[in-house]
């Protein structure tokens, strides 16, 4: 089959030919029809964050059930399904807290075991989750990752009814988490990015865009909310300076959620940021299976829209895949990519 694997970190992807892998007995092997492209994949082929070599990468994965192994009852060959990137063991302490993503034994999709940019797919059955014929292949893979990562991290935050919510970087995960926001009750939303297409979207959403090119981010927060800042503020980019202007938006005893990976520090006041309003900073890891199947009830309802997500596809190729990964490495490009085999 074709795959597109990282053989190097710093270097391009590479395609190639390998075998089909073959399902043990409580394997699902899926034929992929979308795979999405996350900026973590830029980080992995980067170096930013440690991947085992060599690896297929994409963790944002949709398709049909090609065939299943003995033991495994809950599918069929032709079935539709998405995947949970997380393989987790279900038995350990984190697992039966239901905080499986930090599963002892557990691995990720398109990271430490082969993803999905590739024709074919073998994982756990246990990972994998019915796709609604609703719900188009490539939605159903990016809410794998863009969306449960949002929603994760509005839980995180712990954003309730009524509140104010900034959102930094409107990309693939900031288009699910303003729709997520306004979903949840919250009282407004703004929407920060330097962008004027995703400020536009984001307007066209029922967000205040914030220009983060134009005007300083947290001066102009504070004067839309009278001086008082934001209840919650989510970052979505990975970038130290989005970050802090994120908790420099907080208004007294304001949560602000970190979801962008970066390995470079921050630089915040204790009292002036933190302590003079008790605000609250808190990370952002993965998402539950919970929060999955949440938001396939949220797309299959139209109560998510990730046709505002899914802006660009492309095809299984290496010099495709590396351009995506290009153009998120500049902070540029589609709202969300996705890879479509052929």
């Amino acid at each position: 089959m074709k795959a597109v694997r990282l053989h190097q970190t710093g270097q391009p992807l590479i395609g190639e030919t390998i075998g089909v892998p073959a399902p043990g007995p409580d394997d699902v092997l899926v034929r992929v029809r979308a795979a999405g492209i996350c900026h973590s994949d830029a980080h992995y082929r980067a170096g930013v964050a440690p991947v085992s070599l060599p690896c297929t990468l994409g963790h944002e994965v949709a398709g049909v059930v090609e065939t299943c192994g003995t033991a495994v009852a809950s599918f069929r060959p032709g079935d539709r399904v998405c995947l949970n990137y997380l393989v987790t063991c279900g038995g350990c302490e984190f697992c039966r807290a239901g905080h499986e993503q930090f599963c002892v034994r557990g691995e990720m999709l398109g990271k430490h075991r082969a993803g999905g940019f590739a024709e074919f797919i073998c994982v756990p059955a246990r990972g994998v989750l019915a796709l609604p014929d609703a719900i188009p292949f490539e939605h159903g893979a990016v809410m794998m990752c863009s969306s449960a990562t949002a929603l994760h991290a509005l839980n995180q935050a712990r954003v309730v009814p009524g509140e104010t919510v900034a959102v930094f970087g409107i990309g693939g995960l900031g288009v699910s988490a303003l729709q997520l926001a306004r979903l949840r009750g919250c009282r407004e939303v703004f929407a920060v990015d330097i962008h004027p297409d995703k400020l536009g979207l984001a307007r066209a959403l029922g967000a205040t865009p914030v220009d983060a090119k134009a005007t300083d981010p947290v001066a102009e927060i504070r004067r839309l909310t009278d001086g008082r800042g934001v209840d919650a503020a989510l970052e979505l980019i990975g970038l130290p300076l989005a970050m802090e202007q994120a908790v420099r938006s907080l208004a007294i005893h304001g949560r602000a959620a970190l979801a962008g990976l970066t390995d470079r520090a921050l630089s915040l006041s204790p009292y002036r940021d933190l302590l003079g309003r008790e605000a609250l900073v808190v990370g952002v890891s993965d998402h539950l299976d919970a929060e999955l199947r949440q938001l396939i009830a949220h797309a299959e309802r139209g109560e998510l829209d990730l046709g505002r997500v899914v802006t660009r596809r492309v095809p299984l190729d290496a010099a495709s895949i590396n351009g995506v990964l290009d153009d998120l490495e500049a902070f540029d490009g589609a709202v969300r990519s996705v890879v479509i085999p052929g």
